[in-house]
């Protein structure tokens, strides 16, 4: 297993969501389909296996996909149990079963060039791969080993007005965080798949996970990504937060409100704030001075009079004459 490192960094824009992420420590868990990236988590395939390996896979895919589809309707239905589970298996088989005579039947199809067996090849290889990349929609939430990149400030810190937020692994059950990699191939060959989903081999299936949910092209690599896989949506985070950076551009009202939020937590966490490194690109960190901040936030926005006092005019009268 790849050493992780001591300290994961998040960042983020500031808003009420990510207010609310830290008092309640949570994490949001995305699909993938709403990545900047659209390639991300999204594999093709490389055909070498034949069309009876081509239709076991579609079978395996589509009938899991259906069943579990029905047991959640049903579920909905307060329907469980055995006649729940029967009901499901039935369902998903009838429509396997039609699915692949569709493709079969469409694969004679007068307006494809080639000949049938490459034709049904073709749409079956389509139909898997729509499955597999349903069968891969978890959640994914992301994470940098840099707290310092002005990129990552720029495209996911708000221009550098938002925040990066510090977690450690210092947790029990330790999570597992798995490091991206850059470059190499969306493709997917079959005969991998077939390993994995109808041989059930370990090795097979670690790679599929690897390369599915953890390859981005290598013009990302600046970005030091690691990655937590889990269900989709608002979760309770698995991390320790330690530690919450502000960018070079945020508001003094942002820092106090932050540390406000969530002072008195019940393991210490460590404030610090982005500043220029003279002559340089570079960025560093420095720890907020807290006492100071408290001293000038928050204010009381005074007049005139509440300031200097009344004003007086002075008396000219006795001087006309």
């Amino acid at each position: 297993m790849t050493n992780q490192p001591k300290t994961f960094y998040r960042y983020r824009a500031f808003s009420t969501t990510t207010l609310d992420s830290l008092c309640y420590d949570t994490l949001f868990f995305s699909h993938p389909g709403a990545f900047n990236d659209p390639l991300d988590c999204s594999p093709t395939l490389s055909c070498d296996s034949n069309n009876d390996d081509l239709r076991k896979l579609l079978a395996f895919f589509f009938s899991k996909r259906v069943s579990s589809e029905v047991l959640s309707h049903l579920s909905h239905a307060r329907i469980r149990g055995n006649t729940a589970s029967e009901h499901a298996t039935k369902r998903a088989r009838r429509e396997t079963e039609n699915e692949l005579a569709n493709i079969a039947y469409n694969a004679t199809n007068p307006d494809y060039e080639g000949a049938l067996e490459e034709n049904e090849s073709w749409l079956l290889m389509q139909a898997i791969e729509c499955e597999l990349r349903r069968w891969y929609e978890r959640g994914v939430c992301c994470f940098s080993t840099s707290y310092s990149n002005p990129l990552l400030w720029s495209h996911y810190g708000d221009q550098h007005q938002g925040i990066c937020i510090g977690y450690s692994t210092k947790r029990n059950p330790v999570p597992q965080l798995q490091k991206v990699i850059y470059g190499g191939s969306r493709a997917i060959r079959t005969s991998i798949l077939c390993d994995a989903f109808l041989h059930n081999a370990e090795k097979a299936m670690v790679d599929l996970d690897r390369d599915v949910l953890l390859r981005k092209a290598s013009g990302w690599k600046y970005e030091s990504e690691w990655r937590l896989i889990g269900k989709q949506g608002l979760q309770d985070s698995p991390l320790l937060l330690t530690e919450v950076v502000f960018g070079l551009r945020c508001p003094p009202s942002i820092i106090h409100s932050v540390i406000k939020a969530i002072e008195g937590r019940e393991k210490e966490v460590r404030f610090y704030e982005m500043h220029e490194v003279r002559d340089s690109f570079s960025l560093r960190r420095r720890l907020v001075d807290v006492d100071e901040l408290q001293v000038s936030l928050p204010v009381t926005a005074a007049s005139g009079i509440e300031m200097f006092g009344p004003y007086e005019c002075e008396d000219t009268s006795s001087n006309n004459t």
